[in-house]
C-alpha cells in the first residue's frame, strides 16, 4: 500500500528554470495537478546566472559607451565615471524586480505545488524528494545545464570564474581573460571592455565559430574597435598562478606563448546536467551529451519528456519554452507535436546584434541543389543613417522557387528583427509574402523587404515581361 505522505499529480516537473515552469504554469492554467520540484533557485539559469544578469549589465556598458561616441551628433564625448558597484546593483535590482514572477509563492498561488529539494527517480514511475514519493502519471525533466569547465591542467589551482559567478565580482577586473570566444564570451568580453577592463577572448577556433563567418566579421570588427585583444586558433595548454591574477600558457600558430591578467572566465559552454537525477533507475538513456530524446521530447521511458538545456540540444531560453509547449500539447491533448529545431531563431547581444533563425548559406547548400541569396547593407536604410549605425546587413536564403529557408541579420536590435522571418521559416512562406508587408518608414526593418525585393530584380529584365507591359501601355 502507498504511503500516505505520497503525491499523484497528472504531471511532476523536475526543474523550475525557464522550461520547468511554462510547463507548471500551463498544466496548472488547465486545473491539471502539477508537483514542481526545484533543488536550487527558481527561475534557473536564465534568470539568476544567465539572459537577465548579462544583458543588464550589457545595457550598462551600452550606456557607457554612448558618452564616448557622440561626436557624430555634435555632443562632446566624455569618459565615463563608472561606479562598478552601482552597476552590479542595477544587475541585481534587474533580477530582483523579475523574481517575484519566478517565485515559490506565485506558483503556489497558480496551483502548483512547488517542492524544494533533490529530485531522484527510485523506479519508472517515482521520484523521491527529502523521503517524499511523487508517483506522477508523466514526468518532464527540466535540469537544465551547468557551465563546462575543460579539463586544462592548473585549471584547479586558480580561482576562475564562470557565467554562474562573474555576477558575483565586487570590483572591476582590471584585465579579464576570457577563454570561449562564443556568445557568452563575446557578449562579456565587450560588456567589461566597455565599462573599462582590459580584455583578452581567446578560442581554439573563430570566434563566434557557429554563426555565419560573413555576419560575425561585423562583430569581431567591433570587437577589435572596442579594444578588445580577440586571439582565435590558440589552445590552452595549462593555467598557472601569477603576482595579482592569473597566466595563461597558450600553443597557437606561433608555439608556445602566455598572456597574463587579473581574471579568468572561462566561457567554454555548458553541459547538460544528468547527474543525481536517478534516471539509471527510471530506465532512462542519458550520457554526458544529454538525456536522449526522440523528436516528440520523449525519452526511453515513455512516461518521461526532457526538455531544455538537459538534452542537449538548443541552448536557449526560448528554445526551451517552445519544448515545454510541445510536451504540453502532447500531454494535456494527445496531440502529435514534433520539434523542429529550424524554427528556433538565436540571437547574439553584442554590439551590432547577430540573429538567425532557419538554414544558413552553408547548410542550404549543403540540403539543397538550387538556392537564392539576397542581402541588403544597414548602409542603404535611412534610419540606421539617422543613428549613425550602420555597420551590418541582412542575409537571406530561399528556394529557386522563393520559399525562405533562413535568415541572418547583423546590426542593431538584430534579436528584434529576425521576427518577421522566423515567422516565414515556420510557415514555409514565399519571399512575397515579405514584399506585400507595408513597413513604417523610417526603421531597421525596412531591410526585410529590401532583401525580399531583391529576389524579383532579375525578373524585371524578362523581355516577356516587358512586352506584357508594352503591350498594357497601349490601352492608356
Amino acid at each position: 500500500m502507498a504511503a500516505t505522505s505520497d503525491l499523484k499529480p497528472d504531471i511532476c516537473v523536475i526543474g523550475a528554470g525557464s522550461g520547468g515552469l511554462s510547463v507548471a504554469a500551463g498544466a496548472a492554467a488547465f486545473g491539471v495537478p502539477v508537483v514542481l520540484i526545484e533543488k536550487g533557485l527558481m527561475g534557473g539559469d536564465c534568470l539568476n546566472y544567465g539572459c537577465v544578469p548579462s544583458k543588464a549589465l550589457i545595457a550598462a556598458a551600452s550606456h557607457a559607451e554612448a558618452m564616448r561616441s557622440g561626436m557624430p551628433f555634435g555632443i562632446k564625448p566624455v569618459e565615463p565615471d563608472i561606479d562598478f558597484t552601482k552597476v552590479m546593483a542595477h544587475v541585481k535590482g534587474v533580477i530582483g524586480h523579475i523574481a517575484p514572477l519566478d517565485s515559490v509563492e506565485r506558483f503556489r498561488g497558480l496551483g502548483v505545488s512547488v517542492i524544494q529539494g533533490t529530485a531522484e527517480f527510485v523506479d519508472k514511475n517515482t521520484v523521491e524528494v527529502g523521503g517524499q514519493k511523487i508517483r506522477a502519471r508523466r514526468f518532464v525533466i527540466a535540469s537544465g545545464s551547468t557551465p563546462f569547465v575543460p579539463p586544462v591542467p592548473g585549471l584547479d589551482n586558480v580561482a576562475y570564474l564562470t557565467n554562474e559567478t562573474v555576477f558575483e565580482l565586487k570590483r572591476l577586473p582590471r584585465h579579464l581573460l576570457i577563454v570561449g570566444g562564443g556568445p557568452i564570451g563575446i557578449e562579456l568580453g565587450q560588456a567589461f571592455r566597455r565599462l573599462g577592463s582590459e580584455v583578452t577572448i581567446l578560442d581554439a577556433g573563430p570566434m563566434l565559430g557557429r554563426e555565419d563567418p560573413e555576419l560575425a566579421g561585423f562583430a569581431t570588427t567591433a570587437l577589435l574597435e572596442d579594444g578588445v585583444t580577440l586571439r582565435d586558433h590558440v589552445t590552452v595548454d595549462r593555467v598557472e598562478r601569477a603576482r595579482n591574477g592569473v597566466r595563461l600558457v597558450l600553443n597557437g600558430a606561433n608555439g608556445e606563448e602566455m598572456v597574463t591578467g587579473s581574471h579568468l572566465l572561462v566561457a567554454t559552454g555548458r553541459k547538460p546536467t544528468v547527474e543525481g537525477l536517478g534516471l539509471e533507475a527510471a530506465g532512462i538513456k542519458h550520457s554526458a551529451r544529454g538525456i536522449e530524446v526522440n523528436d516528440k521530447l520523449k525519452t526511453s521511458n515513455p512516461r518521461v519528456f526532457a526538455i531544455g538545456d538537459c538534452i542537449g540540444d538548443l541552448q536557449f531560453t526560448h528554445a526551451a519554452n517552445y519544448h515545454a509547449g510541445l510536451v504540453l500539447r502532447a500531454i494535456l491533448f494527445r496531440m502529435t507535436a514534433k520539434r523542429d529545431n529550424s524554427v528556433v531563431p538565436r540571437a547574439t547581444y553584442c554590439d551590432p546584434e547577430i540573429a538567425a533563425v532557419g538554414l544558413s548559406e552553408e547548410e542550404a547548400c549543403r540540403r539543397h541543389d538550387d538556392i537564392r541569396i539576397m542581402r541588403w547593407p544597414l548602409v542603404e536604410n535611412d534610419r540606421a543613417q539617422a543613428e549613425r549605425d550602420t555597420a551590418g546587413l541582412i542575409k537571406v536564403i530561399s528556394t529557386k522557387k522563393g520559399v525562405v529557408l533562413g535568415a541572418g541579420i547583423v546590426g542593431p536590435h538584430a534579436g528584434e528583427l529576425i521576427h518577421p522571418w522566423t515567422l516565414a521559416v515556420t510557415r514555409k512562406m514565399k519571399l512575397n509574402a515579405i514584399t506585400g508587408l507595408v513597413f513604417p518608414y523610417p526603421t531597421l526593418g525596412e531591410i526585410s523587404k529590401r532583401a525580399a525585393v531583391n529576389y524579383y530584380l532579375p525578373s524585371l529584365a524578362s523581355p516577356w515581361l516587358r512586352r506584357i507591359i508594352g503591350w498594357l501601355r497601349r490601352f492608356g
